[in-house]
């Protein structure tokens, strides 16, 4: 299993949403560019369908689904060699309503490589879950909380020892650490209630050596937090007037944030940050208005910001000035986030095309693969494999 190594020097798998820390980043060799479903090393039916990611731990995919005529959440557990399910388990889940193109299976879950954490939503509620890595259940949390008639979509992560869950609803908003091992609570802070938020937050070291959590939302714009009490080290309030959706990003030192509406997005914000140590506040850096991404979340690499639009409208910036180096047409319209391999961008449009073009400063498209069903996740990458989620397949793809 490919191994990524953050800032930190720590090695990592692909444990969370995006992979690590949230970049969308693969060291991943041999993923081709062109390629049928001929081409994979295996497609299996799920049992649930879903619009949440896979993540990777050894020799182990997880994905998760919802069954609604069931009225059930479905966590899977597969081998990565051949596709087999090594377990699975199964809870109720009331409906609930949500968006026209959202899902009750929307949040993708997050693995510490001893156990695995789930988000099922619910009226009235967050339930965070724990299971061991054989399936075995270990704790449950239950936040109450209004979910958005949008329905839910973010994801928790793992920060050391801790698991982290943003709840930044329309009411009764929250942030919330639990212990991994036991699930108690750690810290809850309240959060100010207008939008709902639907972004996955990340792991960010300030220019002053002060390491936090990043989190994005309408009501206090981006914000760093003290992962270990929860308070906030400082924040840029006032920089969205849309809701949230695409996931923190840091690139060349600077944090990324977009807002939009059901028109698409309506803009990006590039923040410079503070410096928690010195009492330094953040401030803006710079901001884009046109055909910028609403859901899906960008990717930095070399020096470069690539936005990529709901409406398949693809930016290419120079991260530290936002300069348009170019901006150009793909197929398709998008609900998932891009990804960084050898070079190249991959992101599924939501009627199952994986859109292959160069992460270049150069705009050069290089291929179009149809996955046969509509999807509105993420790749996951791993062991020089690549793992495409549908609504309700999961298709493993990659070099020898």
């Amino acid at each position: 299993m490919f191994l990524w190594v953050g800032p930190s020097g720590k090695a990592q798998e692909w444990t969370r949403f995006r992979g690590p820390n949230g970049t969308g980043i693969s060291l991943a060799k041999g993923i081709p560019s062109k390629f049928t479903l001929a081409d994979a090393y295996w497609r299996v039916a799920l049992k649930g369908e879903g619009h949440s990611s896979p993540v990777l731990w050894g020799d182990r995919v997880f994905v998760t689904g919802s069954d609604a005529r069931k009225e059930s959440f479905i966590v899977q557990c597969l081998n990565v060699a051949d596709g087999l399910e090594v377990w699975s388990m199964t809870r109720p889940q009331k409906p609930y309503r949500i968006h026209k193109f959202n899902h009750l299976a929307s949040s993708s879950p997050a693995t510490d490589g001893k156990r695995l954490v789930v988000l099922v939503s619910e009226p009235g509620a967050h339930t965070v879950f724990a299971l061991d890595m054989d399936g075995k259940k270990l704790w449950e949390r239950t936040f109450e909380t209004i979910i958005s008639n949008h329905g839910s979509g973010v994801s928790p992560i793992f920060h050391g020892d801790k698991v982290v869950l943003a709840g930044d609803e329309e009411n009764q908003s929250f942030l919330a650490a639990l212990d991994a091992a036991s699930g108690n609570v750690l810290w809850k802070t309240d959060r100010a209630n207008v939008k709902t938020a639907f972004s996955t937050p990340c792991r960010f070291v300030d220019p002053s050596g002060t390491e936090g959590l990043l989190f994005n939302s309408m009501a206090h714009g981006i914000t760093f937090v003290d992962p270990s009490t929860g308070k906030t080290f400082w924040e840029q309030g006032g920089l969205f007037d849309k809701r949230t959706v695409s996931s923190c990003l840091v690139a060349d030192g600077l944090l990324i944030g977009t807002c939009g509406s059901g028109q698409g997005g309506n803009y990006l914000v590039a923040v410079k940050p503070g410096r928690a140590a010195k009492g330094a506040s953040p401030s803006l850096a710079y901001k884009l208005r046109r055909s910028m991404p609403y859901v899906p979340t960008s990717v930095a690499r070399d020096g470069l910001l690539f936005l990529w639009s709901d409406a398949g409208i693809v930016t290419c910036v120079e991260a530290r000035t936002g300069k348009v180096h170019w901006q150009e047409r793909v197929e398709g319209r998008f609900f998932g986030s891009p990804v960084w391999v050898e070079g190249r961008l991959f992101c599924i449009s939501t009627t199952g095309k994986v859109v292959v073009i160069a992460a270049s400063d150069k705009f050069k498209p290089i291929a179009v693969n149809d996955l046969g069903e509509a999807s509105n996740a993420t790749p996951a990458l791993g062991g020089n494999r690549m793992y495409l989620r549908t609504l309700g397949q999961l298709v493993s793809l990659g070099g020898e």
